[in-house]
């Protein structure tokens, strides 16, 4: 941490100049709501200045995309007429990916083309307004989509999350309702152990029992219905979205100036709402 070099105060209200004072920097990871605030900058009254805006969001992105993850895809043992592989995401935090504000969402992009360049499957594309094909709470608030140990389909998306819960077991986005997790397949820090964590802190819904979500890393097994011998060529991607479209439509019916606001400006940068932390690909 570099030294400020005079005296300075340590806090914004009622501080008296310091000696020793050094610069503290913390990379967060909501590059979203940084190149928002920048893009309305003046109807907001930002008092950040723009330059700096820009600078923090690209910080942002560079260090998500450099230290969050890592993604491999390895082949697995095929049945007849499928086209059968791994993929695996190695998180390279100290806690689990993503953290922090449960708007937060991590999925697999996996697309799977032939010799001709055609793709013969996708999962997980992200739509240009934000949402995720084959997400079941994008399509309908009152639904979420499980974790996968296996993908066979299209509209089936492995997608790292958390989904909060009412105390009727209902799905919510308000979190002064929320009572309980009914999803939690965030992608666990190494020395995670999902038997003995306490409940607050504790693995929902599928991945509690999938003997590939552990410890430090998610495997996912992919098997894809094929027409025949080939060569194919597999992309998996890591995308990362701050706030999920679920997160920021269910404002949508307050009839408010700064929810009617803000989703405007989400429907205005959704197609750019979203990161690739990590990528791998593979031929087989």
């Amino acid at each position: 941490m570099p030294g400020v070099g005079e005296p300075a105060p340590v806090a914004s209200l009622g501080s008296p100049p310091h000696d020793g004072v050094r610069v503290h920097s913390f990379t967060g990871a909501n590059f979203f709501l940084q190149e928002m605030l920048n893009a309305h900058h003046d109807e907001l009254a930002v008092t950040a200045a723009p330059a700096a805006l820009a600078n923090a969001a690209a910080e942002t992105r560079a260090y998500l995309q450099a230290k969050a993850a890592k993604l491999t895809v390895s082949k697995a043992s095929p049945a007849s007429g499928q086209l059968a592989f791994l993929v695996t995401v190695q998180n390279l935090s100290g806690h689990k990916l993503p953290t922090a504000y449960p708007s937060r969402r991590a999925w697999l992009h996996v697309a799977v083309t032939d010799s001709s360049g055609k793709i013969v499957f996708e999962s997980g594309k992200l739509n240009a307004d934000g949402s995720i094909s084959g997400n079941l709470n994008d399509e309908d608030a009152t639904r979420y989509s499980p974790h996968y140990a296996t993908i066979t389909k299209a509209d089936e998306v492995q997608i790292f999350e958390p989904i909060l819960g009412d105390s009727e077991g209902h799905v919510t986005t308000a979190l002064l309702s929320a009572t309980q997790y009914l999803k939690d397949n965030r992608i666990l820090p190494a020395g995670f152990d999902k038997q003995s964590a306490s409940p607050d802190i504790a693995v929902r819904g599928k991945a509690a029992s999938d003997a590939a979500f552990v410890a430090g890393s998610a495997t996912t097994l992919y098997e894809i219905p094929i027409a025949g011998a080939g060569h194919y060529q597999i992309k998996a991607e890591l995308l990362y979205q701050p706030v999920g479209f679920r997160w920021a439509h269910n404002l949508a019916p307050y009839k408010a100036a700064e929810t009617q606001s803000f989703v405007s400006y989400y429907e205005a940068a959704a197609g750019k709402s979203a990161i690739t932390l990590a990528e791998a690909t593979a031929s087989f």
